[in-house]
């Protein structure tokens, strides 16, 4: 069947390969690192990120990035944000016209300001889909219900991509606002390391209500000031995706808001924690791009002095609940 290279080999580009090869499909999946195509290759597990997780038999890993889209119909973007550009840039002449690009990488790059459809759009001149929902890679591999969405401005390949994706546990809905998609995937993150704060200070369930519903707010007010349709938001790329990562201890982002909130520096969590917490980068970009578009995000705002100012994380909650009071829509 139609030949599919996923390029980026953490937990979620690994459980997007395994679910496509159970399907039937032709799969190579990239990795950079040589140990994880060897421990995708003969034992049909990825020890690094998925620990114990069984692959399914057909998928294929390989290190060379122009083997695996060289006959690629589909190709599948699973690098960090903040990589993409590197990676993908020297392959820009080895797609065919006919490649359809999906991307599945959340995050907003620094100095351009770019989303990652932006990104490859940029280097491939083409139209790009985004997949984004609620999906903790784990529990997709672990075959449990999972709703997500597939943007982009083609219907015809949106919904030949719906196909491709679905199973009986993972259920793609479809759509036409990818920027949207993107958005909520993006600043989600950032809104999950606030979460995760403000459960580490103990300040009750009230607040953290509070804290997703305004973040959500912020969410919406980039989204539509960048193009995005305000429908967006209330779908699984925006308050789907934002309700699981500021909920549960399996999010990187609550995870680093977590310890934040317990008083541990950035640099001790970096240094300690494998996979990327993408909210971490997104809250400087999604801080600047807000003085750009003149828009405000002060949740945002203090995430992004706490871990880049050092800001107490306390002193950063009176901050937010000592603002001049206003309307709740403006």
């Amino acid at each position: 069947m139609s030949y599919i290279a996923v390029i980026g080999a953490g937990s979620w580009g690994t459980t997007l390969a395994s679910l496509l090869s159970k399907k039937g499909f032709d799969v190579v999946l990239w990795a950079r690192e040589k140990d994880i195509v060897e421990s995708i290759n003969y034992r049909k597990e990825n020890t690094l990120y998925m620990p114990g997780i069984p692959l399914h038999e057909n998928l294929v890993c390989t290190d060379n990035i122009f083997q695996a889209v060289k006959k690629a119909r589909f190709v599948v973007n699973v690098v960090p944000t903040q990589f993409i550009r590197t990676v993908f840039t020297p392959i820009k002449d080895n797609l065919n016209g006919e490649t359809i690009i999906v991307s599945a990488s959340k995050g907003i790059e620094k100095k351009t300001l770019k989303t990652p459809s932006q990104i490859l759009n940029e280097i491939f001149n083409k139209n790009i889909y985004v997949l984004s929902g609620p999906s903790f890679a784990i529990e997709v591999a672990k075959e449990k219900p999972t709703a997500v969405t597939l943007s982009g401005f083609d219907r015809k390949e949106r919904l030949l991509l719906q196909e491709i994706f679905s199973t009986s546990y993972f259920r793609v809905y479809e759509h036409d606002d990818p920027i949207g998609s993107e958005i909520g995937g993006a600043i989600k993150n950032v809104i999950a390391i606030a979460s995760g704060i403000c459960d580490a200070l103990e300040l009750g369930n009230n607040a953290r209500a509070a804290l997703i519903t305004r973040g959500l707010h912020e969410i919406m007010r980039l989204g539509k000031r960048m193009g995005a349709k305000e429908i967006t938001f209330s779908g699984l790329s925006g308050l789907g995706d934002l309700f699981l990562t500021c909920t549960s201890t399996l999010s990187r982002n609550y995870t680093v808001g977590f310890r934040l909130g317990k008083g541990e520096s950035m640099q001790e969590i970096s240094q300690s924690m494998r996979s990327v917490a993408e909210g971490v980068e997104t809250s400087q970009s999604a801080m600047e791009l807000a003085l750009k578009l003149g828009i405000e995000m002060p949740i945002t705002e203090q995430v992004y002095q706490v871990i880049y100012g050092g800001k107490n994380p306390k002193e950063a909650t009176m901050d937010l609940m000592n603002r001049a009071l206003k309307p709740e829509f403006y």
